[in-house]
């Protein structure tokens, strides 16, 4: 995953999303990122918008917003050019609104090994929430896969199979949990903190799943229905400035629990500084609560590139999966940015 700072060269960018990102994930996007990096006219458009905003996840899922069919070729009649061109001041508009609050349930797969390591109960902190549904692995189930195919493990919440069934593949010795970790506080931070509640919210976060992600779609809904009534403590504000605040909401909350500090595909929205200073924020944070008698840990999983200080650290090489899942500062393994699969070091 790139970082925003490199979004200055809108067509490089786009190029390389192709080629990295959406290759293997989704023919639609691929099309349609290679056909943004060779059309002068749209990356006009696009060059006009604040950098943060040119991002190819944000600009699709604002043209399927206002009708950009899928699957479709990148100059077809109610493609994403032809919606580009000819609905670009609403298009604009939601771009400016909205974000990548892209909140993949999936990733909870790569993260529960990690969890459910930690001693419990926990109170988990989330960097980036969006509508929160990473706060509830404990109500998913959960099918490992060996790699080459075969079931390694199943696991279910203690009062029978949810509705979420999170399958990913795993090579190398995943600690697979033979249960659900037990969670006490659900909280965290967001710039802009979604609630379930509101009418289009879900609506919206189902554009932002790739085309050709059926699976996927299908799994965001149902987690949807199973947690819009279940309240989370996120509160709105900069992760850099309103880390401490939500731990101490946390510890008052859950007085005794580990607080967990996490984050899955937010650090590389942050500028060059930010993502600079982001390991000394958390770990100073957690250096606190440890002081004050508490048991605090960070789990990362962000893009090899994000915190190369953390993916440094790795004991072996990625396979097919792009995202550093590291705790306090260590990479432990390799993950997919769907949570489709974990290659543990």
């Amino acid at each position: 995953m790139r970082t925003m700072d490199e979004l200055g060269d809108v067509a490089a960018f786009y190029g390389h999303f192709a080629d990295h990102e959406a290759k293997g994930e989704s023919p639609t996007f691929v099309r349609w990122a290679c056909g943004v990096a060779q059309d002068p006219e749209v990356l006009a458009l696009l060059g006009e918008l604040p950098v943060a905003k040119r991002q190819p996840n944000l600009v699709f899922a604002a043209a399927r917003w206002h009708g950009a069919a899928t699957p479709s070729h990148y100059e077809d009649d109610g493609g994403l050019r032809d919606i580009l061109l000819a609905m670009w001041p609403r298009v604009r508009e939601t771009i400016l609104t909205r974000a990548t609050q892209t909140n993949e349930v999936g990733r909870s797969a790569t993260l529960l090994p990690v969890l459910a390591g930690l001693p419990g109960p926990l109170a988990l902190v989330e960097v980036g929430a969006s509508a929160g549904l990473c706060l509830h692995p404990d109500r998913w189930s959960y099918r490992y896969l060996h790699d080459g195919g075969g079931e390694s493990a199943r696991i279910d919440p203690p009062g029978g199979a949810s509705p979420v069934v999170l399958d990913c593949t795993v090579t190398g010795p995943v600690p697979i949990p033979p249960s659900l970790p037990e969670v006490v506080h659900r909280g965290g931070v967001d710039l802009n903190p979604l609630d379930l509640s509101v009418d289009d919210t879900a609506a919206w976060l189902e554009t932002l799943v790739w085309p050709e992600h059926e699976d996927r779609r299908q799994r965001l809904a149902a987690a949807c229905d199973q947690v819009a009534d279940v309240a989370v403590d996120v509160i709105a504000g900069d992760l850099l400035t309103s880390l401490d605040e939500a731990i101490e909401r946390a510890r008052a909350a859950a007085p005794g629990a580990t607080v967990v500090v996490f984050h899955t595909a937010v650090i590389a929205y942050l500028d060059e500084g930010g993502r600079q200073a982001w390991p000394q924020v958390v770990t100073e944070a957690l250096e606190r609560v440890r002081a004050d008698g508490g048991a605090a840990h960070w789990i990362s999983n962000e893009g090899m590139e994000v915190l190369p200080a953390v993916s440094g650290t790795a004991r072996c090489e990625p396979v097919g999966s792009g995202f550093c899942l590291a705790l306090d500062g260590q990479a432990l393994a390799w993950a997919h940015g769907h949570g489709r699969r974990l290659d543990w070091c």
